[in-house]
C-alpha cells in the first residue's frame, strides 16, 4: 500500500492507474477505522481495479472544538487495517495540505442541511461538502462509497454531486452493526462500559418505530420513541424524526411517500450517537 501525504502524490498515482485503463473506487474517512469502514472498502475492492482511502479529520465540519480535539486518531492501527484490506493508496494529508488558504466556500442545499443534524450542528454539512468535493477533485474516483448510518450526509453528498455534475457515482452502503444492534461508529470507542451497555437501546427503539408504523400516528410514535429512550440512564435524546427519505422533511402520515426513514441523535453520556432505520 502506498501512503501519500500530499495532493500531488495522490494525483500522480491516480493519473498513472487511470492511464492504464483502471477504475478507481474511493472511500473517504476520518480514520479510527472499524468494520463499517472495512465493509465500504471491501465493496469498493469488489467493484473497482484500484481502491483509494483517505484519512483526514476535517476541522471545518466540527462546530464543537472539544469534539474535534477528542476525535480518535489511531493512525498506526488504521494503516495496519488498510494493509490487511488490500487498499492500494492511503491519502493522509495534514490540514495545511488540504486548506493552505482560509475556506469561504458556501453551498446552498435548501432545507436539506437545515433539518435534523443541521438544526443542531450549523455549518457542519457545508464543511462536509467542501472536503468531499475537494477529495473528489484530488482522487477523481469512478465510484465513491458512503455508509447509510450518516443518511443525511449521504443525501447531501448525492445532491451536491448531481447539482455540480461531478463525474462520480455515489454508492450507498448498508449500516454495519455490532451483534447487539449498535451502529458501528468511531465514537463508540469513547463510551464508558455502562454507556456502551445501554447504547443498543437506540436501535431497539428505532425498530419499535418500524414495527408500529401505520398503527400509531407519526407524531405520537416519534414522541413515544423519545420517551422510551430518555428513560435509560445515560441517554438523552436530541431528536427523533420520521421523515421523507428524499426530502428529509417530516412526514404527517404513513402514506403518500415513496420512502420514509426514522432518524435519531442521542447523547450517551457526553458522546453523541446517530442512527436511522428505513421504514419502507
Amino acid at each position: 500500500m502506498i501512503i501519500a501525504h500530499t495532493i500531488k502524490e495522490t494525483r500522480d498515482f491516480v493519473s498513472e492507474v487511470k492511464s492504464a485503463g483502471k477504475s478507481v473506487g474511493f472511500v473517504p474517512t476520518m480514520g479510527a477505522l472499524h468494520s463499517g469502514h472495512l465493509a465500504l472498502i471491501n465493496r469498493a475492492t469488489a467493484e473497482n481495479d484500484i481502491v483509494v482511502v483517505s484519512i483526514f479529520v476535517n476541522p471545518i465540519q466540527f462546530n464543537n472544538k472539544t469534539d474535534l480535539e477528542t476525535y480518535p486518531r489511531p493512525i498506526t492501527e488504521d494503516i495496519h487495517k488498510l494493509e490487511e484490506a488490500a487498499c492500494d493508496l492511503l491519502f493522509n494529508p495534514e490540514v495545511d495540505e488540504m486548506y493552505p488558504e482560509p475556506v469561504f466556500d458556501k453551498y446552498d442545499f435548501g432545507h436539506l442541511d437545515k433539518v435534523m443534524e443541521g438544526k443542531f450542528r450549523p455549518g457542519h454539512f457545508n464543511g462536509v461538502a467542501v472536503v468531499v468535493r475537494k477529495l473528489f477533485e484530488i482522487v477523481t474516483p469512478d465510484k465513491a462509497y458512503f455508509g447509510q448510518k450518516d443518511f443525511q450526509q449521504l443525501r447531501i453528498i448525492q445532491t451536491m454531486t448531481a447539482s455540480l455534475n461531478l463525474p462520480v457515482e455515489i454508492v450507498p452502503c448498508p449500516t454495519v452493526r455490532e451483534k447487539d444492534g449498535l451502529a458501528m461508529s468511531s465514537r463508540n470507542k469513547l463510551l464508558s462500559q455502562a454507556e456502551r451497555k445501554v447504547a443498543p437501546a437506540i436501535y431497539q427503539v428505532l425498530n419499535f418505530i418500524k414495527e408500529n408504523a401505520g398503527r400509531i400516528a407519526v407524531q405520537e410514535l416519534a414522541e413515544l420513541a423519545v420517551s422510551k429512550l430518555n428513560k435509560y440512564e445515560h441517554l438523552n435524546v436530541e431528536y427523533v424524526e420520521i421523515v421523507d427519505a428524499e426530502t428529509l422533511l417530516p412526514v404527517q402520515s404513513w402514506s403518500g411517500y415513496s420512502s420514509i426513514i426514522a432518524c435519531a441523535a442521542v447523547y450517551n453520556g457526553k458522546v453523541r450517537l446517530i442512527d436511522n432505520i428505513l421504514i419502507y
